[in-house]
């Protein structure tokens, strides 16, 4: 990651509002930060969070941020002032959001424990059910707080291109299936929850809406919200805005429900990297670099998805002179990001800059190893850099 890195116009899979000479800002000033480290891009979350506030003022829909994807707390205040809440996907998350975020929570778990339920329902709005037993076990608990209930549902129908993020598989865990509504009461119950996307744009949402209509449409004009899930690739370069608000709008208009969309990804999409360094050049049938930053455990959806994220200033494959593998500290033979070439030579102490590291990365890494976590900063708009978090051994240590 040298400064003045000649970024290729061709290999830049960015939206409009992140330019190219953003990125060669972005090089620049984090060419001297220790590594690893995570970076959070504040100018391009604030300008993710325009277009979601664009999409709420259009539909008057709400829009809750998915914790599970991002969950970083020095970002809340400015994320609170475009997003309704968050949506938490557990009892921890729940009072994260409860705590820091001071909006609407609304959380869902595929089974709630007797042990963690009232204090799910103290930090909660919302409280979504993923089966009947649980919603006549817990429910009217929920209703006695004052705070209302959920029911997550299954269409049956995903568009998510890995069977492994599918929630519509058969012999699924997730959500009430058509077939199971039989003979069972819903008076408890406020809205409806699905979530059937990956990564997609507005015409899979759109699939999957002609079958949830189909299966459960019924049942809304009893209700008062009907929560999309997450799964939108809203900030997405090419997504489909325009076709995303018709369907918004015609739900909301046909069935008298307030619409809400939980996106984690699309929130911080592009919004975050991963700046590491290149600690040694070996030989193997071609040259390895081995990097202070691990696949496995700084960025372990490289290697779950799997996918090959970017590097700024780099090509993936061999188009370019120099071609490496780029691969991390730890003791996994897997434990690659891939394969990618450069304009010249790396060496040791120089450093690289992997792009959209904001999701699903500090929120899943580990420790294994012993590797040291990244440090996270946040690089403002003004182009300053500030690290908000640091970890050591103690961490290490306190989770053993």
């Amino acid at each position: 990651m040298q400064k003045n890195t000649k970024i290729p116009e061709a290999y830049f899979p960015f939206p409009s509002h992140v330019t190219l000479k953003h990125l060669k800002d972005v090089v620049n000033q984090t060419a001297d930060i220790q590594t690893p480290s995570y970076v959070i891009d504040e100018a391009v979350l604030e300008s993710n969070l325009q277009i979601l506030k664009k999409i709420k003022k259009e539909t008057g829909c709400k829009i809750l941020l998915a914790l599970k994807a991002f969950s970083l707390r020095a970002t809340f205040p400015l994320m609170g002032e475009y997003l309704d809440g968050v949506c938490a996907s557990g009892i921890f998350e729940a009072r994260l959001g409860y705590e820091d975020f001071k909006k609407e929570v609304h959380t869902f778990s595929p089974a709630f424990s007797q042990r963690d339920i009232k204090d799910v329902i103290k930090y909660s709005d919302v409280v979504i059910f993923n089966s009947f037993a649980q919603l006549r076990e817990f429910g009217a608990l929920v209703k006695k707080a004052g705070k209302q209930v959920g029911l997550r549902v299954n269409p049956m129908l995903s568009k998510s291109p890995k069977l492994l993020y599918s929630p519509c598989v058969a012999k699924s865990r997730l959500g009430v299936t058509a077939e199971q509504f039989k003979g069972e009461d819903l008076s408890l119950v406020d809205g409806f929850h699905f979530h059937a996307l990956c990564e997609q744009d507005a015409d899979s949402l759109q699939e999957v809406l002609k079958k949830f209509e189909r299966d459960f449409g019924k049942y809304l004009p009893n209700l008062k919200w009907l929560n999309m899930g997450g799964g939108h690739h809203i900030s997405r370069k090419d997504y489909k805005v325009d076709l995303l608000v018709k369907l918004v709008k015609n739900i909301k208009s046909k069935y008298g429900v307030q619409v809400l969309l939980e996106p984690g990804e699309g929130v911080v999409l592009n919004a975050g990297y991963l700046a590491a360094t290149v600690l040694d050049i070996v030989q193997n049938k071609g040259n390895v670099a081995i990097i202070d930053a691990s696949a496995e455990t700084h960025a372990p959806d490289v290697l779950g998805m799997p996918y090959q994220p970017c590097i700024i200033g780099a090509a993936k494959g061999t188009e370019k002179k120099y071609v490496y593998r780029i691969g991390g500290p730890s003791c996994l033979a897997g434990d690659v990001f891939g394969d990618y070439s450069f304009n010249t030579p790396l060496k040791p102490g120089q450093k690289i800059l992997f792009t959209d590291m904001a999701l699903y990365t500090f929120v899943k890494n580990t420790t294994f190893n012993g590797i040291p976590l990244p440090n996270i900063g946040i690089l403002d708009k003004k182009g300053n850099y500030k690290v908000v978090k640091k970890f050591g051994y103690e961490d290490f240590k306190s989770k053993l």
